[in-house]
């Protein structure tokens, strides 16, 4: 599938670009957020040039909660960042791909964002995956020596192929292999950084 080739390319670049660096040069990261929607996650930023940084980020939710209400996904988001002043502090300009995977169903989410209709997660069960990318401005602010707190926020596009089932408990399959065009909101982090 040439999704899981796009993966495969990405982590063989990320491992490439941090055997170049030193270890001032690396931060690793936790976005808030995500934590708040039940998802662990975990990022990585490496120095390429004095205002270039290459970002990786990525999360995994695996839970179906009581009364079969599940948000389980997975998702990597490689971002190149330009920082306006020095590396891995103040204002930056970024530029992201995502992918990764779904199974969301029984999830009360009753609002329409940019043409899509995030309602129907509460009565259909929607199983499928997503690749994309988007644009971002963000600020990082320097706590201590080793210590950042940074906010982001990007927007972009992203494709979705998916099949959706007639209810988050039933396997009765409603359509196969639909597609999806999104525009809107791709990146929202408050992250807890540190730098080494």
């Amino acid at each position: 599938m040439k999704f899981k080739r796009i993966i495969r390319l990405i982590v063989v670049i990320m491992g490439l670009s941090v055997g170049k660096v030193s270890a001032q040069g690396i931060a690793l990261k936790t976005n808030a957020l995500y934590w708040g929607t039940t998802t662990p996650n975990l990022g990585i930023e490496v120095t390429l040039a004095p205002k270039w940084t290459l970002d990786l980020s990525g999360g995994y939710n695996p839970w179906t909660f009581s009364d079969n209400k599940k948000w389980k996904h997975w998702l990597v988001q490689p971002e190149l960042r330009y920082w306006l002043c020095e590396k891995m502090g103040g204002h930056f300009l970024g530029l992201h791909i995502h992918g990764g995977q779904y199974n969301i169903g029984k999830v009360n989410t009753d609002f329409k964002l940019f043409g899509t209709d995030f309602s129907k997660f509460k009565d259909f069960r929607f199983e499928g995956w997503f690749i994309g990318a988007g644009i971002a401005y963000g600020y990082a602010w320097m706590l201590s020596k080793h210590w950042n707190l940074e906010t982001e926020i990007g927007l972009g596009y992203s494709y979705t192929r998916y099949d959706r089932y007639q209810c988050p408990e039933c396997g009765s399959k409603l359509e196969d292999g639909k597609k999806h065009h999104y525009l809107g909101p791709t990146k929202a982090a408050i992250n807890i950084v540190y730098v080494f």
